[in-house]
């Protein structure tokens, strides 16, 4: 493991410590992925932007944790036009696990993102899923390495970069799937423009996802003018409660736990998402 963790926010070094402590599969995987570019071009032809829509019970930038059925929304996201659906494995501040994206990918025929803080090649054989995230900062001169492990899997790695010398590392390690992350890791601030300073130099044959921060469908437009392939949204399709574009669910009970927003929700903010280009919405 060769990390580069220079500034970063106390969160998310506790997150990392977490991590590197974590064991691996028992057992190498072989996955038959679905592939993330062929639903990409499906929702493409059927006039939708594709949105890789996240599953995540609670996160370090979140308030309370969400109560909601994780494969009730992972359906009622694909219901909404979703391409992909995302699922969170960190198990510590994220509230995730292998056993939730096994049942989601068990009930859901898209592709499935594993989102978590992948450290090593171990990490890959958790659980077996469609793509899996590498985020560029956190592995550094092992990129190379996971990339091609993720690949003999059959795995489709997802890198995560957040400006250009990371951008360079990502191609330098041949990846063709690239996601530019909008929040600043250091400060877990997020900025929209990061991904338009980064998506520039981004080759064509590379696929592109701009994550984090787009709350809504202007958002999505805007990263879709700039060069998106597809857009990885969360909080925006969870959380928002009743109508549209409230960035945060309410605490209501001041308990800690985030009330169900019924799927129904979630399936109509996911199609907001989806249908952002075709329909126009604010």
């Amino acid at each position: 493991m060769n990390t580069t963790n220079d500034g970063l926010a106390p969160a998310v070094r506790s997150i990392l410590a977490t991590a590197a402590e974590r064991s691996g599969g028992n057992e190498r995987l072989a996955v038959e992925a679905r592939p993330l570019e062929d639903a990409f071009a499906a929702a493409e032809a059927d006039g939708r932007v594709p949105v890789i829509a996240e599953v995540k019970p609670t996160s370090p930038t979140t308030d309370g944790e969400r109560t909601d059925d994780p494969v009730e929304l992972a359906e009622a996201m694909v219901a909404g036009g979703a391409a992909a659906v995302s699922v969170l494995t960190e198990p510590e501040h994220f509230g995730g696990s292998t056993v939730t994206l096994e049942r989601v990918r068990n009930a859901v025929d898209v592709p499935i993102l594993r989102k978590d803080f992948l450290l090593e090649e171990a990490h890959l054989d958790a659980v077996a899923a469609d793509v899996v995230l590498l985020i560029a900062r956190f592995v550094g001169a092992d990129l190379p390495d996971l990339v091609s492990a993720a690949r003999e899997r059959g795995f489709r790695p997802l890198v995560e970069v957040h400006d250009a010398d990371e951008l360079a590392l990502a191609l330098e390690a041949d990846a063709d799937l690239i996601g530019v992350n909008n929040r600043d890791l250091a400060a877990l601030e997020v900025d929209l423009s990061t991904f338009e300073s980064v998506a520039p130099d981004v080759p064509d044959d590379v696929t592109l996802v701009a994550e984090s921060g787009i709350t809504t469908p202007s958002d999505a437009r805007r990263m879709r003018a700039a060069g998106a392939d597809g857009l990885l949204v969360g909080s925006a399709i969870v959380d928002a409660a009743g109508e549209f574009g409230d960035d945060e669910a309410s605490d209501d009970d001041g308990k800690g736990e985030r009330p169900s927003e019924g799927t129904a929700d979630v399936r109509e903010n996911t199609r907001r998402f989806t249908r952002a280009e075709a329909e126009g919405e604010p």
